[in-house]
């Protein structure tokens, strides 16, 4: 099992939750971005880096993911592709994507995006804060838990 994290726009201090369990579970974590990234002291953190363009590292991340595997991210087409692939995306306020919850979330996505540029709705999402945080916490020890229990498939 590998964790990937979508890492250009990803929070900082969820890369440092999902690090501590890397170490605890000796697990790998794979940051993709078009970015350079911080390097690490850990040897089972390695950082991806892709071409600058739109949605590159989300294609990188869906072609090399597979169903053993753990994707933290924030971008709802994303999950949606790599739920159908039959791997777990979770995201980073403590979301988990899943069969039936994926294609609503990407509707309204949509319908957000379509309602921002028509202008009748200004803004994103609220700030990132504690309970998020912690909400992803408890997330992910609840996905790694069910993977090391079963040893396999972690949703």
């Amino acid at each position: 099992m590998r964790i990937w994290i979508d890492a250009d726009a990803c929070p900082r201090v969820i890369k440092e939750i999902v690090f501590r369990a890397s170490e605890r579970l000796n697990l790998r974590v794979l940051l993709v971005a078009n970015k350079s990234l911080t390097k690490h002291d850990s040897g089972l953190v390695e950082s991806i880096v892709v071409a600058d363009g739109f949605d590159v590292a989300d294609d990188y991340i869906a072609e090399h993911a597979t169903a053993e595997d753990l994707v933290v991210t924030a971008d709802i087409p994303l999950a949606a592709r790599i739920v159908a692939k039959g791997c777990v995306a979770l995201d980073p306020r403590g979301e988990l994507y899943t069969e039936e919850n994926v294609g609503e979330r990407l509707s309204m996505r949509d319908l957000m995006v379509e309602l921002r540029a028509e202008g009748a709705i200004h803004g994103g999402p609220a700030q990132f804060n504690l309970v998020d945080r912690q909400r992803f916490a408890s997330s992910l020890d609840r996905v790694l838990t069910r993977f090391i229990r079963g040893k396999s498939r972690i949703a």
